[in-house]
């Protein structure tokens, strides 16, 4: 069963399959907070000045120790957040695959860049700004910390993650790991502070920006106090992302991808596609085939290797998610499959599949983190395109079509961060990630993300 806690005074891992409490992890003091800055002034000091082929080097060495332990890191993932064993053997493995892009094209990013002065008299140079403190998410523990700090390390910045409180064996395990990989002190560092010492982090001198993947709120709160404190901040918030799906398109293949881009991780996912948007000539046939895909994924202990869909990470989630799924259905939605709470040990919940979701009703306004689909009709592709509008958030989305012109052309129209098409979203080294309206700004991700927390420093040669 799932214990009380008090939030001011640890960090609890709670196991969401059975309840069973793993660790907790008492909060730092200022103390604390003050000794791991001090260590992480030295120890960027020392990495700034270091080359971009050793730096390269450290993250080839981190690659290899990322594999070395995925495994162990892929079981602590799952008994800490409830994602399938398959699913965060993956995890795991893309953190290293990442690792290798950057060492392998990262110096590259950080070479001086020509300008159009005459005689080659300036030029760009990227340097490194300092400390970034990380405030990060729970549903990808490793993905989200890493695709963020190997482009901040890579650029020779110290990273200092705040993690959240429920994944804090994460954590400390991905500092070690950083450590395996020879990774100077200080570089990348843990900070198991309550928000209280996060807002003080954020003014101190040693910390040069922030960078966030949460809630809009969490977002909003860190930014207002970057911003009073003049330093940059990235956010990565919420999503709702549109999946549109038109007559012209491979049904077959439309369907086997909404599954994984609705439903992988248990549908707790950033870019998931929330919203799927079916043009009506081909509504019912891709209802009645996507029903049928789902049915057949297995609800169960996320250790076990054929689970596709594990428990949620935290019983109030669940119990918030069940709220939305309620009221949508007060506000006229079907449900034709699952909505319900599922007995028994854990956080778990149905998969569950809402029709007639229309503007205005919770499932489509707000955001919805959980192993829930909506699907959404419309009359024809400029419909689908104000709909998938209809938004406040703005992350990423994908369409599907037959037709690759008009899908440049639909791509234009659509107002997200991403668009994939005839795809599902996804993030991937060699292209940014971020959104747009409350889905936040900044990129992380290709060099775009590196730059975000660089120092793009003008040199120009006798200019009089």
């Amino acid at each position: 069963m799932a214990h009380a806690v008090n939030p001011q005074e640890a960090a609890v891992s709670l196991n969401p399959a059975t309840g069973e409490e793993i660790r907790r992890y008492p909060y730092e003091d200022e103390a604390d907070l003050n000794r791991a800055l001090r260590l992480m002034e030295a120890g960027f000091e020392q990495w700034r000045a270091s080359s971009a082929d050793v730096r390269a080097q450290t993250l080839s060495n981190m690659a290899a120790a990322l594999r070395r332990n995925l495994e162990p890191l892929a079981l602590i993932a799952t008994r800490e957040m409830g994602k399938p064993i398959s699913q965060s053997r993956a995890e795991v493995e893309k953190c290293a695959a990442v690792c290798d892009w950057y060492a392998e094209h990262g110096p590259a990013m950080l070479a001086d860049e020509r300008t159009s002065v005459a005689d080659d008299k300036a030029y760009v140079s990227y340097l490194p700004i300092g400390g970034v403190l990380a405030v990060m998410p729970w549903n990808f523990p490793y993905w989200q910390v890493m695709r963020g700090a190997i482009p901040i390390i890579l650029a020779g910045n110290a990273y200092v993650l705040k993690h959240a409180p429920n994944v804090m064996g994460c954590a400390y395990a991905l500092k070690e790991i950083w450590a395996e990989a020879a990774l100077p002190d200080g570089v990348f560092s843990v900070a198991n502070v309550s928000n209280e010492l996060v807002s003080k982090a954020i003014l101190d001198r040693r910390i040069a920006a922030v960078t966030v993947t949460g809630s809009v709120r969490a977002g909003s709160a860190i930014a207002a106090q970057a911003g009073a404190a003049l330093k940059k901040s990235v956010l990565e918030l919420g999503g709702s992302d549109p999946f549109i799906v038109l007559a012209d398109a491979d049904l077959e293949g439309a369907v086997r991808a909404a599954v994984v881009g609705r439903f992988q991780n248990t549908g707790q996912v950033c870019i998931a596609a929330k919203r799927i948007i079916l043009e009506r000539p081909i509504q019912q046939a891709f209802t009645e085939r996507f029903m049928a895909a789902v049915q057949e994924l297995k609800v169960g202990d996320p250790e076990e290797a054929d689970s596709y869909f594990g428990p949620m990470a935290r019983y109030d989630l669940r119990d918030e998610l069940h709220g939305q799924v309620r009221a949508t259905t007060e506000q006229g939605a079907k449900v034709l499959m699952g909505g319900a709470k599922l007995d028994g040990p854990g956080n778990f919940y149905a998969p569950t599949i809402l029709s007639e979701v229309v503007p205005g009703m919770v499932a489509f306004d707000q955001e919805i983190f959980g192993p829930v689909a909506s699907l959404i009709s419309a009359d024809n592709a400029s419909h689908a395109i104000e709909l998938a509008n209809a938004s406040e958030f703005g992350l990423s989305g994908a369409i599907w079509t037959g037709d690759d012109s008009n899908a440049r052309a639909f791509a234009r129209e659509i107002q997200t961060g991403g668009i994939f098409v005839n795809g599902f979203s996804a993030s991937d080294p060699r292209v940014p990630i971020g959104g747009v309206k409350k889905s936040g700004y900044g990129r992380e991700l290709s060099h775009f993300g590196m730059r975000e927390f660089m120092n793009a420093q003008t040199v120009w040669f006798d200019r009089v």
